[in-house]
């Protein structure tokens, strides 16, 4: 007869709710409850800036923080098409989410530790590191961002930029003169203007205006000093858990399917392969959906809709795009990068 302790039946009891608890599916959280009942992931992007967020002609919304909002839309209503695009500046964003005007923020977003803990919004992933340069005219002859002492240089308020802007300043002993636009655009069409000597941004965003502003590219720089770590990605309203793992694991699961090889062409048939983990990504083995409150193919739909990590990369902003990015830092680990997916198991 075994004797036991009252202290092991009370172990016993918790391991098992421990395991019944991981068992059982998520239960819908009131923003995924909103989005279904609503049929749309409203997202907040940039006001135009080209291969992370911006309209055409005809309102089509591409680039990369878009194609993040289209893979949510994917795993969650079956329908990359089902998102309401809402350009925000810098100023609005936060606000926008924080007032629920939005479902999450996909708006070349740094994540910092005061926006972290003061916001009331939870920073999901990085879906690309960059760091802020600057950009000059060619005729200059500038080499180095430390040759700016005294020259006034073009950036817009409401960011993360300015105050780097002014540290890189002061630390350097520049003394730059900062001319603040607090929207984009004038600050954009200021700097082309010669107003000001120099333009700065996140790097990857000098790309894009110059590709996009410039009448020839050749005739605008970007200085090769960075001078911060910006890490991008998207944001989602603090205290809705279930929404927050959802768009949290679409972006890990673009990247865990780039390191596996699963690509929007090769999705279907990759249903089929006998690798565990692709069969718990794309739902043939395992589903993990119920985690997450979603049905077992979400991630087989994202992918689908957008391809993986790499290739919306490659698609928006990498080197055969018109903005011709390096991949850089925003390789997958195994390939000298800083992208990790984790593990979807």
């Amino acid at each position: 007869m075994f004797n036991i302790t009252k202290k092991q039946g009370l172990l016993a009891l918790a391991a098992a709710g421990f395991a019944l608890a991981a068992a059982l599916p998520a239960h819908a959280g009131k923003t995924l409850d909103a989005v279904k009942a609503r049929g749309q992931v409203v997202c907040g992007v940039n006001t135009g800036l080209a291969g992370f967020s911006a309209a055409d002609s005809s309102g089509n919304w591409s680039g990369l923080d878009v194609d993040m909002c289209k893979a949510v839309a994917a795993a969650v209503l079956s329908d990359a098409s089902k998102v309401k695009y809402v350009p925000l500046n810098a100023q609005q964003r936060f606000t926008a989410l924080q007032s629920g005007e939005i479902d999450m923020l996909s708006r070349n977003t740094t994540f910092t530790l005061s926006r972290d803990a003061s916001l009331g919004l939870s920073v999901t992933g990085v879906t690309y590191y960059d760091g802020q340069g600057f950009m000059v005219p060619t005729k200059t002859k500038m080499k180095s961002a430390k040759q700016l002492k005294n020259q006034t240089v073009c950036v817009q308020s409401g960011t993360t930029t300015e105050k780097n802007l002014t540290d890189f300043s002061k630390a350097n002993n520049l003394n730059i003169k900062p001319v603040v636009f607090e929207d984009f655009n004038a600050s954009v069409a200021a700097f082309f203007a010669g107003r000001c000597i120099a333009y700065t941004t996140d790097a990857s965003g000098l790309a894009s205006i110059r590709n996009k502003e410039a009448k020839d590219p050749k005739d605008y720089t970007i200085l090769p000093e960075l001078i911060s770590k910006e890490p991008l990605g998207p944001m989602v309203r603090r205290g809705d858990d279930e929404w927050f793992a959802i768009v949290k694991w679409v972006i890990h699961g673009l990247l865990e399917s780039e390191e596996l090889g699963v690509t929007k062409a090769n999705v279907e048939a990759m249903k089929n392969d006998p690798s565990p983990a692709i069969g718990r990504i794309l739902g043939s083995k395992d589903d993990t959906g119920k985690l997450l409150g979603l049905d077992a193919q979400w991630m087989a739909r994202a992918i689908a809709a957008t391809g993986n990590y790499g290739e919306i990369f490659e698609r928006n902003v990498g080197p055969n795009s018109p903005l011709g990015l390096p991949r850089g830092t925003n390789n997958l680990w195994n390939n000298g990068g800083l992208m990790y997916g984790y593990p979807l198991r």
